[in-house]
């Protein structure tokens, strides 16, 4: 004779897998970096994500150059620039009627409590420490761009 059975439970809401928003078709990412070598990982890590990223060095004239692209979706900026640094930049941008609302995400190797307070008092939508860890960034790069504000030291 058969053992009896547990009855069979239903988990077909515990196992499927939790749908996330997706990353806005078309993405483009203003990344504002000084180092090469910097830039070229973070550009990487987002072509990974099929996300589009435009360049520049400095702060200068960064408010400039954005009001050329056709589409922006989110700033990350380093703190640490020539000539303007990241604070200088993220005043005028949202100075700029049509960049005003874009995120800003400060991108610095200064990752300290007291320099993320200093950012989010200022004004930026997030904070990412360098260096920048290539198994968590995708990640936190969808969330800021589904709306999430990220503040993370490494």
């Amino acid at each position: 004779m058969a053992e009896p059975r547990e009855p069979i439970q239903d988990l077909s809401n515990d196992t499927q897998p939790q749908h996330k928003p997706s990353i806005p078709r078309d993405a483009t990412v203003l990344v504002v970096e000084d180092n090469v070598s910097n830039f070229v990982l973070i550009a990487r890590m987002l072509g990974y994500l099929g996300i589009h990223c435009e360049w520049k060095t400095s702060g200068y004239e960064v408010v400039e150059y954005a009001d050329t692209l056709p589409r922006l979706d989110l700033i990350l900026m380093d703190i640490r620039l020539p000539y303007e640094d990241g604070y200088g930049a993220l005043k005028k941008i949202r100075a700029a009627e049509r960049l005003k609302d874009i995120p800003i995400v400060a991108v610095t190797a200064e990752a300290s409590v007291e320099q993320m307070e200093k950012a989010r008092a200022s004004g930026f939508d997030g904070f990412l420490g360098k260096p920048l860890d290539p198994d968590r960034f995708p990640e936190q790069i969808r969330r800021i761009l589904v709306g999430e504000q990220v503040w993370e030291m490494s």
